[in-house]
């Protein structure tokens, strides 16, 4: 039987898990004001954006809460140097996929907006899921989480 030895981790672990932390609560955040006031949070929104919303199906709500949900728990538990934020990351990666995928494929989304103001956002948020996939993974390899 083999054992194993958790590793203390380096000092700027902590400091990204906590930035992974307060990314995660922006998240939420966000999902709090999509919920809450719709495309009336935005001052500009136009008629087109108000009918956007209100087409949108209810479960992409579930699924954008799974998102941020699920990252903000993978951070979470990343910081208590649990291995379970590797699975949390995939599932909150997943969720964004397909999140993502229904707005720019189900939708006239980019038809109407155009590539350059509706898709750079969402592929930032999807390269920091990647990101915390890779970080927890070289974390649990070196031993800082288990």
């Amino acid at each position: 039987m083999a054992s194993y030895v958790r590793q203390k981790p380096p000092s700027w672990f902590v400091a990204i898990a906590i930035l992974l932390i307060l990314w995660g609560l922006a998240g939420c955040a966000s999902f709090y004001f999509h919920v809450a006031y719709g495309a009336d949070m935005d001052p500009k929104a136009t008629d087109w954006d108000r009918a956007f919303f209100a087409a949108l199906p209810g479960w992409l709500n579930i699924v954008f809460a799974v998102a941020v949900g699920a990252g903000l728990l993978g951070s979470i538990a990343l910081l208590m140097r649990s291995k379970q934020a590797t699975l949390l990351y995939i599932l909150s990666l997943i969720a964004v996929i397909v999140q993502f995928g229904y707005l720019f494929v189900g939708t006239d989304l980019i038809a109407h907006k155009g590539v350059a103001t509706a898709v750079p956002f969402p592929v930032v948020i999807a390269a920091i899921a990647v990101f915390q996939i890779w970080f927890a993974k070289r974390a649990e390899r070196r031993g800082w989480i288990s």
